[in-house]
């Protein structure tokens, strides 16, 4: 028997909360709430297959937990829908140029909200699907662990996100192949999500650092876009 899939929702309202909570475990979902970001780091994280995350909140905004999980390796690959009042350009930049796999802007419709959720837990199920256990992809001394969604350099890990993780492997099972930034927004985000161009390019240089002496071989091709060179 399969064990339900988790989802955590983190909001400062409430009954917004509860009505989420409601609908989602009518769905099928198993639910929790926290009704702050300093509540929800309390809890045990790593049992969530997905967090619902608001961004305005007290002292821990939602953008400040979100790279709170994305710097702990054993969150980091957690799936992070934001739900918030705040909708300009520059917000959903930061949302997905943190790690976000989707932005939804309030006020909106549960059934939005729903698909969404769906979505996005589709992709996560079918990328973890798609990888063949104890798969490892080797360059020198740079490892990515495709069963368990982890990259090491020298035998130490790295915190990576979903979206850094992706784009890496996507890189790295394709060297010397030149991906567009529209060919990698369309493998590594999804068409119903707006991202700029912009958005690669922050991970790729995120991605570059964390790398340290591979970060070279990661080459920006003027005009056309990004190989992993090796």
């Amino acid at each position: 028997m399969n064990a339900p899939t988790r989802i955590l929702v983190v909001d400062d309202e409430e009954d917004l909360c509860e009505i989420l909570q409601f609908n989602l475990e009518t769905e099928g979902f198993q639910v929790d709430t926290a009704y702050s970001a300093e509540e929800a780091l309390k809890k045990d994280l790593t049992v969530y297959n997905l967090i619902l995350l608001d961004v305005m909140m007290g002292e821990i905004s939602g953008f400040k937990m979100a790279r709170m999980l994305h710097d702990n390796p054993k969150t980091a690959s957690i799936p992070i829908i934001f739900l918030t009042a705040k909708d300009t350009e520059n917000d959903k930049i930061t949302g997905f140029n943190i790690g976000a796999d989707d932005y939804i802007s309030k006020p909106f419709s549960l059934r939005e909200v729903i698909a969404r959720v769906k979505a996005v837990l589709r992709r996560s199920e079918s990328m973890q699907m798609d990888e063949t256990t104890n798969k490892i992809l080797t360059f020198e001394k740079l490892e990515m662990h495709l069963n368990n969604k982890k990259v090491s350099l020298e035998g130490n890990e790295i915190p990576f996100t979903k979206k850094e993780f992706e784009i890496l492997k996507l890189l790295l099972e394709n060297k010397n192949r030149v991906f567009s930034r529209e060919e990698i927004l369309a493998k590594v985000w999804t068409d119903d999500v707006c991202v700029l161009d912009r958005t690669i390019d922050v991970n790729i240089t995120r991605l570059r650092k964390k790398i340290g002496p591979y970060g070279k071989n990661i080459v920006t091709r003027l005009g056309y876009g990004y190989c992993f060179e090796g």
